[in-house]
């Protein structure tokens, strides 16, 4: 089921720019799959809202939560890291992705019913509290959980291909096999406290003595929306993912093999 799965997510994608005669943003994207009862997403009341549900509280019968993570192609990340606002192809690039999300995860509720098993969509974004900034369903944590990567101190997941790219993630009544979770750290920091790049990076100083202010960094991202105004609701910033190490990879695999 994993693999029927993850082809079927990764062939929508390859697909979808021609389908819907759009620039192709994208490459392939990673999938993992988490059992709905595993310990950790009990955990997330905790470690990221005290509202934040759990996957039976949106799915009764829930048994796999299933994420992926589109990475961008490398020219949208590279086009963001000079100036202090946001890119136009960063914007672009995030509200397409986000169309994207909502026209997958579409589909594969409808493949998945077509199998006989029921499925929760869950949006791509703007599903917290926007006074605490505290989601009700973190798909960065949904990700670490379904094993697809790690956290770096900007908070950002980091995967195998980088921390440049979205998530999305999708609850089902399908039992799926879980993917492994890493077992080292992928921010160099965490690795080896070699690197802070994204830390420098941040252009409204998000971060100070290692603590991340999220009122900042909102408040950034709502300059740009209101800037970029062009494109739709691009409450977006991403400096802190571009021009480090981690954009495209994990920074800590060639260190492991030397």
């Amino acid at each position: 089921m994993n693999t029927l799965i993850t082809k079927e997510i990764q062939q929508y994608i390859s697909k979808y720019p021609t389908l819907n005669e759009i620039d192709n943003y994208w490459r392939t994207p990673l999938v993992g799959y988490a059992k709905a009862n595993d310990p950790l997403f009990f955990e997330l009341k905790s470690v990221v809202s005290p509202s934040h549900a759990h996957p039976n509280d949106l799915l009764t019968d829930a048994k796999t939560v299933i994420a992926f993570f589109i990475p961008f192609i490398k020219e949208i990340p590279k086009s963001n890291i000079k100036e202090k606002d946001c890119s136009d192809l960063w914007a672009e690039s995030y509200i397409a992705t986000n169309l994207l999300i909502k026209d997958l995860s579409i589909h594969l509720d409808k493949f998945l019913l077509e199998q006989g098993h029921q499925s929760k969509i869950i949006p791509a974004t703007h599903n917290f509290d926007e006074e605490k900034l505290l989601s009700d369903w973190s798909h960065r944590h949904i990700a670490y959980i379904a094993g697809l990567g790690t956290f770096g101190i900007n908070n950002m997941l980091i995967t195998t291909e980088g921390c440049g790219g979205r998530l999305g993630s999708l609850i089902t009544t399908a039992e799926i096999s879980p993917s492994s979770r890493p077992d080292h750290e992928y921010c160099l920091y965490k690795f080896d406290h070699s690197c802070k790049r994204c830390m420098e990076r941040c252009v409204n100083h998000a971060f100070a003595d290692m603590q991340f202010d999220r009122f900042r960094c909102y408040k950034m991202c709502l300059d740009n929306n209101a800037r970029l105004t062009q494109f739709g609701t691009t409450d977006v910033c991403g400096k802190c993912m571009v021009g480090v190490p981690c954009t495209f990879t994990d920074p800590t695999k060639k260190r492991l093999h030397t």
